[in-house]
C-alpha cells in the first residue's frame, strides 16, 4: 500500500470523530450516549433533543462535508488546469454570479420570485437563483473558452465577469431597503444550516456526480501537469480538458454556493493542505486527499462556529479566512512569488 493511499485511509478515518463532534456539540447540550441513540432510532427522551439531532445537526454536519469537497476539488482542478497556486473556486467570477442571482431576489424581489403560475419563496427562491446565477456565468465562460486559447486571458475574463456581478451587486444594495440588506448580508456570511434533511439528497446528487466526473479525469491531469504541450504529445486535448474542467468546478461551485452561501477560502486553501500533507502533485493520490481534507476542514469550521454555545453561532465566513489565509501566506513565501 502506497505512502498516498494510506494517508487518504487516515484522513477518512478521521472524518467520523469530527463528523461525531458536530452531531454531539451546539447551543443545546445533548449527551453523546442520547445522540448515538437518537441516531440507531432507540431513543425515547426529549423530543426536543431528536429534532436538533436529526433536522439541525445531522443535515448541517452532512452539508458541510458536502460543500468542503466541492469547493476543494474545484480549486484543485483549477489549480492545476491553470498552473496557478492562488486560483480558485471564486476566481472564474461563478462565485459572484451566485451572489448576483441571490442579490437579485433577496434586494430586488424581497425574498420571493414567481415565474408563470410557479412562485417560490425565502430559501428555496434564493437557492434557485443563486444556481441559476452561477449556471450563467459557467455559460459564459464556455463561450470565451471558444474564443480565446490563452488561459491567463481566460483567467482575466473571469476576474472582469467577477467585478462586473460585484459591481450589479452593489447597486442593488444601493436602492434596496434596509430588510433586504440584512437579509442578503446574512446570506453572504455563509452557513452550512440553510438545507433541511429533504434537500440533503439533491445537493449530494450533484456533488457526487461532479466528484466523479473530476476522478475520471485523473490521467490527463496528470499529464497536463508537464506541460501543454507534452500533454498534447501524449493526446490529451488541452481546449477540451479545460472546457471540461470548467464545466466540473462551475456545477460544484454553482451547488455549493446556492446551498450555503459563498464560503471563501476553502476551496483555495485545501488543495494546498493536501500536497503538502501527501508530498505529491499525483492527482490520483491527490484528489480523494483533497475530497477528505476539504470535508474535514468544513466539519471543523462549523463545529468552530458552534462554539458559543447559547450566545449563538459565529458566521462562517469569519471562521474559513482564520484557518485558509496562513496556508495560503506560508504557500507564497515558501515559494517565493
Amino acid at each position: 500500500m502506497s505512502k498516498g493511499t494510506k494517508a487518504n485511509i487516515v484522513m477518512a478515518a478521521a472524518l467520523l470523530p469530527l463528523f461525531a463532534m458536530n452531531l454531539a456539540f451546539g447551543a443545546v447540550d445533548i449527551p453523546l450516549a442520547d445522540v448515538v441513540s437518537i441516531l440507531i432510532g432507540k431513543y425515547d427522551g426529549d423530543g426536543a433533543w431528536k429534532y436538533i439531532v436529526l433536522n439541525a445537526r445531522l443535515p448541517q454536519a452532512i452539508t458541510a462535508m458536502l460543500c468542503g469537497s466541492s469547493l476543494a476539488v474545484s480549486g484543485l482542478l483549477l489549480q492545476t488546469a491553470f498552473r496557478n497556486p492562488l486560483a480558485g473556486p471564486s476566481i472564474f467570477g461563478i462565485n459572484s454570479g451566485a451572489s448576483l442571482g441571490a442579490a437579485i431576489v433577496l434586494l430586488s424581489f424581497g425574498g420571493g420570485i414567481t415565474v408563470g403560475s410557479v412562485t417560490l419563496g425565502g430559501f428555496m427562491a434564493v437557492l434557485a437563483a443563486a444556481f441559476a446565477g452561477a449556471v450563467a456565468v459557467m455559460m459564459l465562460l464556455l463561450v470565451f473558452a471558444g474564443m480565446v486559447r490563452s488561459n491567463v486571458m481566460l483567467l482575466i475574463v473571469g476576474i472582469m465577469i467577477g467585478y462586473i456581478a460585484s459591481s450589479a451587486i452593489s447597486l442593488l444594495n444601493f436602492f434596496a431597503t434596509e430588510e433586504g440588506v440584512h437579509s442578503y448580508m446574512v446570506w453572504g456570511l455563509g452557513n452550512f444550516g440553510g438545507v433541511s434533511l429533504n434537500q440533503i439528497p439533491v445537493f449530494a446528487a450533484v456533488t457526487v456526480a461532479g466528484l466523479a466526473w473530476a476522478l475520471m479525469l485523473i490521467k490527463p491531469l496528470n499529464a497536463l501537469l508537464l506541460g501543454e504541450q507534452y500533454a498534447e504529445n501524449l493526446g490529451v486535448n488541452t481546449i477540451r480538458l479545460r472546457n471540461q474542467l470548467l464545466v466540473v468546478t462551475g456545477l460544484l461551485t454553482a451547488s455549493a454556493t446556492a446551498f450555503c452561501g459563498p464560503i471563501a477560502f476553502i476551496g483555495l486553501a485545501v488543495p494546498h493542505i493536501s500536497r503538502m500533507t501527501l508530498n505529491t502533485d499525483n492527482h490520483r493520490h491527490l484528489i480523494p486527499s483533497t475530497i477528505f481534507t476539504g470535508a474535514a476542514v468544513a466539519l471543523v469550521c462549523n463545529f468552530i462556529c458552534t462554539l458559543p454555545g447559547e450566545n449563538g453561532i459565529i458566521p462562517l465566513n469569519a471562521i474559513t479566512p482564520i484557518m485558509g489565509a496562513p496556508v495560503i501566506i506560508y504557500v507564497i513565501t515558501r515559494r517565493r512569488y
